[in-house]
């Protein structure tokens, strides 16, 4: 009989096991399975669909590292303000990591106005992450065209740095789990937008 208990006891401990549900290490990139196709279509013509998925692959790799870095949330209003706020007066050229700042920021305000459809997905980390990349190739390929690109920064990196930024701010917000995390977008928009 007690042999009986301790199989029981046994089951539920793997049952349970360690990880949250949807946690673990490899479960969660269902979360950025539709970014690329929210990318590609936010993008247009500045971005295609394979660019987006190379770059989530290796994103979702990175999850579990940048769940644990800080969001420079002031860097980030700073050239916001520097790209989308502004005249093209701006003599600096624009690296990558500014400009996936940016666009990480504007992914940020076109979110919590909505803007990011009407499907049930559209609330979702997916679409979130997929914005502000598609934010980061339009962004490239304006300042490119106008010559304002420094020269060490590629596409690919800018686009990056966008969803790296996006990630961050997601998972910083209470995001993470399956449950859609928009509130705490919304709650992190309204703390510097």
């Amino acid at each position: 009989m007690s042999y009986e208990r301790q199989q029981d006891f046994g089951g539920n401990m793997t049952h349970g096991g360690a990880y949250p549900a949807g946690g673990g290490y490899g479960g969660d990139d269902d979360d950025l399975r539709g970014a690329s196709e929210h990318a590609s279509r936010h993008a247009g013509s500045s971005g295609d669909s394979s660019l987006f998925s190379g770059l989530l692959g290796a994103l979702g790799q990175k999850k579990h590292s940048l769940a644990n870095e800080e969001v420079d949330e002031d860097d980030a209003v700073k050239q916001h303000k520097r790209f989308f706020n502004r005249d093209d007066d701006d003599e600096d050229e624009a690296d990558d990591r500014s400009m996936g700042s940016a666009a990480a920021m504007q992914a940020l305000k076109m979110f919590s106005g909505g803007q990011s459809g009407s499907s049930h997905e559209g609330n979702s980390q997916s679409a979130f992450v997929g914005m502000a990349m598609a934010e980061a190739s339009k962004l490239f390929d304006q300042k490119a065209s106008q010559g304002k690109v420094s020269s060490d920064s590629s596409k690919e990196s800018a686009v990056m740095k966008a969803g790296e930024m996006a990630l961050k701010m997601y998972l910083k917000s209470g995001g993470g789990g399956s449950q859609s995390s928009s509130s705490g977008l919304l709650g992190l928009a309204s703390k510097f937008l």
